[in-house]
């Protein structure tokens, strides 16, 4: 499938999704709306894919909306244009396989939105996070930001707008790792490699506890994680994998002596 905004490029076990729009600073128009649909659509059901990486490049990750789209845009057509943003976003958010947001450079706006509907964060030193859109005199999506900062933190960010620079981001748990501009891509790529090695299926049911269980009380959390370990224990592939990591310690214990 071809694709005019974005890049898509298949590795070892894993897929990198690249937005492609670098004179516009990766503003997400809606060409690329239907293509990171698309693409996500795509990449959920290829068995050859086990995870993937969204990234913009190494100077930008995304400015986020196309402003000069949207102040073009007729009133009548605002439901159309708010139903193709929440399509995928939540295509991205709901995807089985795990997501690493590759971030080098600015995530403004809808391009932060982007980043919080990944599943773990790896920023270049240079990346900026930045929700201005209050400015523009509309708002930012709170939900996914305040599942991982927390809700009073959240509601700083949204409100204030204020930049949020790639350590402060670390130390509020908004990304899981900061690197150089030119290593956290491969930073990046080695995290997507870990996953892909990882049982599809256990980190398709992570991804759903992680979903579920903070918005249950303890006891019932307990016993849906409970439930779920006993699905994937009753798996063939769980004999598979412990065999697996049993007979790379052999081969280790083996070398030392």
């Amino acid at each position: 499938m071809n694709y005019n905004t974005i890049i898509l490029e298949k590795k070892n076990g894993y897929a990198i999704v690249k937005l492609n729009r670098p004179r516009e600073m990766n503003v997400i128009c809606k060409e690329m709306r239907q293509e990171l649909y698309r693409v996500f659509s795509e990449l959920e059901v290829a068995t050859e894919v086990r995870s993937i990486i969204l990234t913009g490049g190494e100077y930008v990750f995304s400015a986020g909306m196309d402003i000069k789209e949207m102040s073009n845009l007729p009133s009548e057509e605002g439901d159309e244009f708010l139903e193709s943003m929440m399509k995928y976003l939540k295509k991205i958010y709901s995807c089985k396989k795990p997501i690493v947001a590759a971030v080098g450079g600015i995530a403004l706006g809808g391009g932060f939105n982007l980043v919080t509907v990944c599943d773990l964060v790896v920023a270049s030193e240079s990346a900026i996070f930045c929700h201005p859109e209050l400015k523009f005199g509309f708002n930012p999506f709170f939900y996914p930001l305040s599942q991982i900062v927390g809700f009073t933190k959240a509601k700083e960010i949204v409100m204030l707008g204020e930049p949020i620079g790639a350590n402060e981001a670390l130390k509020i748990g908004l990304v899981n790792k900061v690197a150089s501009p030119e290593n956290f891509m491969k930073a990046a790529e080695d995290m997507a490699a870990v996953l892909a090695g990882r049982s599809a299926k256990a980190l398709e049911e992570l991804k759903n506890l992680c979903s579920i269980v903070p918005r249950m009380d303890k006891m019932a959390a307990l016993d849906i994680e409970s439930s779920i370990c006993a699905l994937l224990f009753a798996r063939d592939e769980r004999k598979t994998q412990m065999q697996k990591v049993l007979s790379q310690k052999k081969v280790l214990t083996k070398s030392k002596e």
